[in-house]
């Protein structure tokens, strides 16, 4: 048995996990899924890893799963809890002293995705149905909009603290239909970052709302 612990992306809702949690639990998993403060303008990136270190509490070792800004919060942990493996789903991968603000145009992110837009034959300034929401049901949409979200600036403007990547296991899930970072991008950005080749998953940037059983089978398949 993982326990796995999924931190999300900019919005912070534990809720953004709701459709993978029972495909893991039905596998046999314990799972955490975490809100994190991201409507406080006062709390930071060590607000949002202690918020990850709570939820854990005493469990250990763990399985940190971390969804699109995520990717900032969930590597912290690895210094605040026992984790055995660091799983980044269509995720930011900061470098050192690098502030989230800044991610986007060190990684060419803009470039990548109207590329991405282009070929797909998108306006310029897609809506968020076309970016996030393709490929999720229109019931599930229609429950997210329904949902308060804020997203505070303040973890991107912080750099990002450690001096290197942890040295813990890690994967690269990467969505073969996200328009955000587009797969290619994402391939790009995890040999440069991190020396390491992406897993392709189906689906969109909301992989865990759209494809949750595909998801958690690349979640438990044997390694």
């Amino acid at each position: 048995m993982t326990t796995f612990v999924l931190v999300p992306g900019a919005g912070g809702q534990a809720w953004y996990w709701h459709r993978l949690v029972p495909e893991l639990v039905r596998r046999g998993h314990e799972v955490v899924a975490v809100d994190l403060p991201a409507g406080d303008e006062s709390a930071g990136l060590d607000a949002y890893a202690d918020a990850v270190a709570e939820a854990i509490g005493d469990r250990g070792p763990v399985t940190v799963v971390a969804q699109s800004m995520g990717g900032l919060t969930a590597p912290l942990v690895c210094r605040r809890r026992e984790v055995e493996a660091l799983v980044l789903v269509n995720a930011m991968v900061p470098r050192p002293g690098e502030t989230g603000g800044d991610w986007w145009t060190a990684t060419g992110q803009d470039e990548a995705q109207s590329a991405c837009w282009a070929a797909l034959g998108l306006p310029g300034e897609p809506d968020d149905d076309a970016v996030y929401f393709h490929d999720v049901p229109p019931d599930v949409v229609a429950e997210l909009l329904a949902r308060p979200e804020e997203q505070s600036g303040r973890p991107f403007d912080e750099p990002w603290p450690l001096p290197a990547w942890p040295d813990v296991p890690t994967r690269v899930l990467a969505g073969r239909e996200d328009r955000l970072f587009p797969l290619e991008f994402q391939r790009r950005v995890a040999r440069e970052r991190l020396g390491l080749e992406v897993e392709e998953v189906p689906g969109g940037h909301c992989v865990a709302l759209s494809r949750p059983l595909e998801l958690a089978e690349a979640l438990t398949a044997p390694r």
